[in-house]
């Protein structure tokens, strides 16, 4: 297997970085224009302890196979049940990430936006979110206005032109001109705000809360005309939380009032009422309060594209709230539910090769679409060799890490897991019914507007299982490998 040496140990690249190798490229083509009228299915397999990173392993074909036997471990699937539209999957464009493109070679910068926004060649991100203002993965804390400037006279984005904006469009341009990008706040100015500081938390002054609105119009038009058009838009990044970093806290009814009483308002005004509102952007714990407190006042309600949500609660995956999510969409069926942020935190060198990175992205993944999410947005998707540049010390891992030093770069196994949903599944899909008679694999299905269905099938257990792929009174027989994920794409 191929290797890179990056920092101070022997870390592993696949022959396959940017999605599929060449021949199993033209076998994947093969296979599809061969003009068998009968279902097939391509198996797409990344696995611990081998050289499988998005590679194509097995071509298949459906024989008859009426009742499984208990004794017979089967992933059931009924493309007749459909339910939420895919909206698209992506990562976070920060600061952070910019500043590291911006060190790498010219040819490293083509590979890293070829292989997570090339639909053939990479794993196909169609959904980004980046920064209002600065966060925690910016070198330092800025905003775009002067002090006190509350008719924000002096708005620049002057900041954001040194490395983000064009880092953005060369994203949009390598995801074939077109990107749905939705931005976050994490603090207003001090100046705004009880504290009189970005950091630690706070709050918004009411008398402020106009200016505050007008901000992210400013904000819109300020990108529109740098190339770069704004999909949607949170409200606050994590409301409850007084982080050492950017922050800023909204109760839930705070939260409401200020959508129904000054944001969506002053969007419909400034002609900017498609931008998508999406409330909440904190975790699952107590995302059924936050949702069913702004969902139930029609003032508020009637302004609200979705719920956003993170992982934070439990990000090492042993104590995640699932069925909280579940919940929301139980309760408030024409409320979005996108994900908006999650990452592993604590970034160590040592740790960079742990398959369980890749694990809680595929766990996450599987559970929050079988809920009725419609989105899934990665967190950074850059760091350099640190785990930063950071202003607050919160280093994290990121699906590729950069040594801005050599200009190598390392794809950590949470890359593919990733690109098993993101490449197979598409924007306007439908999900359908999946389950799985085994514990051990998790499943979830999707049928793209081509017809083609992809289902994710993965292997959280130490063990090699014999499983069947059953439709409707046909199954093929696979074999998924110990910690393994799989899309099987049937045709």
């Amino acid at each position: 297997m191929n290797k890179l040496f990056f920092a101070s140990g022997i870390i592993f690249v696949p022959v396959l970085i940017a999605g599929i190798s060449r021949r199993d490229l033209l076998t994947h083509n093969s296979v599809m224009n061969s003009g068998n009228a009968s279902k097939k299915i391509i198996v797409y397999t990344t696995a611990d302890n081998t050289d499988y990173r998005l590679t194509v392993t097995d071509n298949l074909q459906f024989s008859d196979f009426g009742q499984p036997l208990e004794t017979q471990p089967c992933v059931f699937v009924d493309p007749t049940k459909t339910f939420q539209t895919f909206v698209g999957i992506g990562g976070a464009l920060t600061d952070a990430s910019a500043e590291t493109y911006a060190k790498l070679p010219k040819e490293k910068q083509r590979e890293i936006l070829q292989n997570y926004y090339d639909p053939q060649k990479g794993i196909g991100y169609t959904l980004g979110r980046t920064n209002i203002n600065s966060c925690d993965f910016s070198s330092d804390s800025y905003t775009y206005v002067k002090n006190n400037d509350k008719d924000l006279k002096t708005f620049s984005i002057a900041h954001d032109k040194l490395y983000r904006i064009s880092f953005i469009r060369q994203a949009i341009a390598a995801a074939g001109g077109k990107l749905t990008l939705f931005v976050s706040p994490w603090s207003p100015p001090a100046w705004m705000k009880d504290n009189n500081d970005m950091l630690h938390g706070g709050k918004l002054l009411p008398v402020y809360y106009q200016s505050w609105a007008n901000y992210y119009v400013k904000f819109i038009r300020a990108y529109a005309k740098e190339g770069i058009p704004v999909w949607g838009l949170s409200i606050q990044n994590e409301p409850m939380a007084r982080q050492t970093w950017e922050s800023c806290n909204y109760t839930a009814e705070e939260e409401r009032d200020f959508i129904k009483n000054y944001l969506g308002p002053t969007l419909q005004k400034s002609g900017f009422g498609d931008k998508k509102i999406i409330v909440w952007d904190h975790n699952r714990d107590l995302i059924y309060q936050r949702a069913s407190t702004i969902l139930s006042d029609p003032a508020a309600a009637k302004y609200v594209w979705g719920i956003g949500f993170h992982w934070y609660e439990d990000w090492t995956g042993g104590g995640k709230i699932f069925e909280n999510v579940k919940r929301v969409q139980e309760s408030f069926p024409n409320a979005k539910l996108i994900f908006t942020e999650g990452c592993a935190e604590r970034f160590d060198r040592n740790q960079i090769n742990n398959w369980k990175w890749g694990e809680v992205y595929g766990r996450s993944m599987i559970n929050d679409f079988n809920d009725g999410t419609v989105g899934w947005t990665d967190w950074n998707i850059l760091l350099d060799e640190q785990g930063g540049p950071n202003h607050a010390g919160n280093f994290c891992f990121a699906p590729v890490h950069a040594d801005t030093k050599t200009g190598e770069l390392f794809y950590l196994n949470s890359f593919y897991y990733i690109g098993h949903f993101s490449k197979f599944i598409r924007p306007g899909a439908k999900r359908i019914s999946s389950s799985s008679s085994r514990g051990q694999l998790l499943t979830t299905a999707f049928r793209n507007t081509d017809g083609k269905i992809a289902v994710v099938v993965m292997n959280q257990s130490g063990d090699k299982i014999s499983y069947r792929l059953w439709i409707a009174g046909k199954a093929a027989e696979l074999v998924s490998l110990p910690h393994s994920i799989q899309t099987l794409m049937v045709e």
